[in-house]
Parts: structure tokens; C-alpha cells; sequence
């Protein structure tokens, strides 16, 4: 259980590590609306360009402790849930746009991951 524990924690990491720092200018399906980046993304849900800044730093953040989190279990809790939560946001911001469940998806995957590492 504690390789599977960590090949999430891990997988989940390099997958926000991958959103934002390597392909947060390429176009998706998975992008709100019809934003074309991350950074259109925020402002396709009416966000203020600060919470792209606040999102993405405490998203990277997230990942780092998860990271570490493999050998000091409390940051892995505090992470997930951290991640959790960011993610049921991003999950709301879609709906909020009315885009179709597929693009969610990621962001749904990612908080259920999330959850079964703060429970586990």
C-alpha cells in the first residue's frame, strides 16, 4: 500500500508540475470555455488576475509537500487537502461556465486522488 500510496502522490505532483510550469501556454481540450491557456482560463471564469498568481503558487506549493510528504506524512495530508480543495474549485469554475463534463474530468480525477491521499 505504501508504493501505491506513493506513485500518487507522485503522479499526482508531476501532473500539477506539468499544468503549471510546463504547458501553461499550450491549448487543451480540457481549458474552460474557450480559453486557449491557463492564464485565459482564469479570466473565461471571471476571476481577478491575481488568483491566477495566488492559484498556480499554491498549486506548485501543494505539489513540493506532496513531494516531501513521501517521507514526512503529515505534509502529505496537508497537501492533499490543500489540493482537494483547489481542485472542487476548479471543478466548480467549470461548471460555472457550463462547459461539458469531459473538460472537468482532469480537475475531478485530481481531487479524488487528493482525497484518497489525505485518507490513506
Amino acid at each position: 500500500m505504501a508504493m501505491m500510496t506513493t506513485a500518487l502522490q507522485v503522479a499526482v505532483s508531476l501532473g500539477l508540475f506539468n499544468v503549471w510550469l510546463v504547458r501553461p501556454k499550450l491549448q487543451t481540450a480540457y481549458r474552460g470555455g474557450q480559453a486557449k491557456t491557463l492564464f485565459e482560463e482564469f479570466r473565461v471564469y471571471g476571476l481577478p488576475t491575481w488568483s491566477f498568481f495566488v492559484v498556480g503558487a499554491l498549486k506548485i506549493a501543494c505539489a513540493i509537500l506532496l513531494i516531501v510528504g513521501v517521507w514526512v506524512s503529515p505534509l502529505k495530508v496537508a497537501a492533499a487537502i490543500g489540493i482537494a480543495i483547489l481542485m472542487a474549485g476548479a471543478v466548480l469554475m467549470h461548471a460555472k461556465v457550463g462547459d461539458p463534463l469531459r473538460k472537468a474530468f482532469p480537475a475531478a480525477t485530481m481531487f479524488v486522488c487528493a482525497l484518497v491521499l489525505a485518507l490513506v
